[in-house]
């Protein structure tokens, strides 16, 4: 069996790793290949301390961006409940349905802070009335928000 060697990717490799990792492969592949072209360098001790820096960093940022989505539900749960203002016919019944970029402006109208369209679940509305809502904030935080689709 041939020696394999380590070394710490610099960037992402395909099937390989993410950047920052630290993977063992063939010595013809980090000395012919990714060495040369700077997706990869020699393990150090110095290299080592770098990468858990950056782990650490990384870490710690995530942690400031769960707190803010933390925050920012606790501040949708607080306002209770959205207004969403739609066209309606008889019965009342909508002109078309309310999508997720509707929920997304009225929740910016509210709390003046974007929210990303593509990660709110809107069930389907074609009626006016109270509707829940389930907002991913974070990949560990979500809010579930009280919907009220209203004709103007």
């Amino acid at each position: 069996m041939a020696k394999r060697v380590q070394v710490v990717l610099s960037e992402d490799v395909l099937s390989l790793g993410r950047n920052g990792d630290l993977v063992e492969v063939a010595p013809g592949y980090a000395r012919n290949f990714l060495v040369p072209t700077g997706k990869a360098v020699p393990v150090t001790a110095a290299v080592l301390r770098q990468v858990e820096h950056r782990r650490a960093k990384e870490a710690e940022r995530q942690a400031a961006l769960k707190a803010e989505a933390e925050a920012l539900k606790t501040a949708l749960t607080t306002i209770g409940r959205f207004v969403v203002k739609k066209q309606t016919g008889g019965d009342d019944v909508l002109f078309g349905t309310v999508t997720n970029g509707d929920v997304a402006d009225a929740i910016e109208a509210a709390t003046e802070k974007a929210v990303e369209r593509r990660d709110i679940s809107v069930p389907d509305i074609h009626r006016t009335g109270t509707y829940k809502v389930v907002v991913k904030l974070h990949p560990e935080v979500t809010a579930e928000l009280n919907l009220e689709v209203v004709s103007f």
